[in-house]
């Protein structure tokens, strides 16, 4: 049973679609093709709806989601780790946020 989701072939980032708990090896489904993803052991909690790193990001990296650059890392990621607000800055607010 797949446990996250990728939407394009070039993402870094994948969606949980259900709790992730740190230690967990979980599987991922690209939903483009609904062919199997990669096997990853999440190094932290992933809540549902949050995203899992496929591969290591390092800082300044792009994160990409859907395809698209969404944010930069603003500190080095690993595969497996949960990726949010804490590691990453969004592209769509980030601008505003020396305003």
């Amino acid at each position: 049973m797949p446990y996250f989701l990728i939407h394009n072939k070039n993402d870094n980032v994948g969606v949980a679609i259900a709790d992730i708990k740190t230690g967990q090896e979980v599987e991922g489904i690209y939903i483009e093709d609904m062919t199997q993803g990669p096997k990853i052991k999440a190094i932290s909690d992933i809540p549902l709806g949050h995203k899992i790193a496929l591969k290591d990001i390092r800082q300044s990296d792009i994160v990409i989601k859907y395809g698209r650059p969404i944010g930069s890392a603003i500190k080095d990621i690993k595969v497996g780790e949960h990726v949010h607000v804490h590691n990453i800055r969004s592209n769509r607010w980030g601008k505003w946020k020396n305003q």
